[in-house]
């Protein structure tokens, strides 16, 4: 037992020893052949020193780094793939991949980032071509940092881009307007609600943009604007988003359906809600009434042009009507309220009335009666 003990002491001693002499970092693969080194669920706690500078494929993933800055990485030039996923990473620095010149594809996937440096992504010489940031933001003020790191790293030549899973419910205006080489931009699966005037400013490369897996109810005109705005041949994807089929998406499936060139997905997209029209397809939504193919369109149930205007003045009648009722009962209860008031007060104004009569009635029958009318003088004389 002992000597068994001994023999995997001594075997480790050797591993050791050996992946020091050949230039390979403690826990890590190398493979001078194919110029890659792994370091994959090794519960590291930073990038490990020592890695070999004919390294050109650098994986290190699965393991526990908290931060990455411009010490991480230096001396090797000849890396062109780094791949930093599933590490915990949340906090990257500004210049942390400056001294990797030739890199060319930046995998920083399945972190937890909550702090992003301006110039986390600068890469000298602009050699970076591919950036994947899936489902790497911690929280949604991480969005603001991020969107400053993209304006600020050296990505001129960046061609691929990927966002996905995020949780993105906006994107801040400008976020890709110094990313004019973009070809395909991936913002799937996340939450995005609208397209605004100004979301994909600056995309003047664009080839494909990936809208999947959203929270796209309908796209209002200035999302439609928006959309038209991108290069004539970039592709879009817009499916698995819960598409509501109401009144206000008329100018969308209009749109989807003289746009179902560019929209890949356009014969899969059905509406999800109101449930009566779940899983109608938008194309047939958008070829609803009398210009319809076929006549077979998807009736929104929306008032024509001159209907809203009726409806309209008919609201406003009823609404008067509720109004008016509403005053007159008020009025009502007020009456009831001082009704003894009332009363006195028209029993003295029937009072004085009899009175201002009787008066009358006495003077009237003087004047009509000649005796009374002499008696009267004379009594005057």
């Amino acid at each position: 037992m002992l000597d068994l003990a001994i023999s995997i002491v001594y075997c480790a001693l050797l591993y050791s020893i050996s992946a020091r002499a050949t230039g390979c970092p403690l826990r890590c693969e190398c493979s001078e052949a194919a110029h890659t080194v792994k370091c994959v669920s090794k519960d590291l706690r930073s990038v490990p020193s020592g890695i070999p500078g004919y390294t050109r494929n650098l994986f290190i993933t699965g393991n526990q780094i908290s931060r990455i800055g411009p010490e991480s990485f230096k001396g090797l030039d000849n890396i062109t793939t780094l791949s930093l996923s599933n590490n915990r990473i949340t906090e990257v620095e500004s210049q942390t991949f400056s001294g990797l010149r030739s890199l060319r594809t930046l995998d920083l996937s399945s972190n937890q980032l909550s702090v992003i440096h301006p110039e986390a992504f600068t890469v000298p010489g602009y050699t970076l071509r591919e950036l994947n940031l899936s489902r790497v933001l911690y929280n949604h003020s991480a969005v603001t940092d991020l969107a400053s790191s993209l304006r600020w790293s050296t990505l001129g030549q960046l061609r691929t881009l990927d966002l996905s899973g995020n949780r993105l419910i906006y994107l801040p205006l400008n976020t890709f307007s110094y990313l004019g080489s973009v070809r395909r931009l991936v913002l799937a699966n996340n939450s995005l609600v609208a397209i605004h005037n100004g979301t994909f400013s600056g995309l003047s490369s664009l080839e494909q943009l990936d809208l999947t897996l959203n929270a796209l109810r309908t796209i209002q005109e200035e999302g439609l604007a928006e959309l038209d705005t991108l290069p004539p041949g970039t592709r879009l994807l817009l499916g698995e988003n819960p598409w509501t089929c109401m009144c206000g998406m008329e100018p969308f499936a209009a749109w989807l359906n003289a746009s179902r060139g560019r929209v890949e997905d356009a014969e899969v997209l059905a509406c999800a809600f109101p449930p009566d029209m779940r899983n109608t397809p938008l194309l047939r939504v958008a070829a609803a009434g009398p210009a319809g193919a076929g006549g077979h369109g998807a009736v929104l149930g929306c008032p024509r042009v001159g209907e809203g205007a009726d409806l309209a003045l008919q609201t406003s009648y009823v609404f008067l009507g509720i109004v008016l009722g509403f005053v007159g009962l008020v009025f009502l209860f007020v009456l009831y309220l001082n009704r003894r008031g009332i009363k006195q007060r028209i029993n003295g104004m029937r009072e004085a009335c009899t009175e201002v009569w009787e008066g009358y009635h006495y003077r009237y029958e003087l004047d009509s009666d000649p005796r009374l009318s002499q008696v009267s003088t004379t009594a005057d004389i």
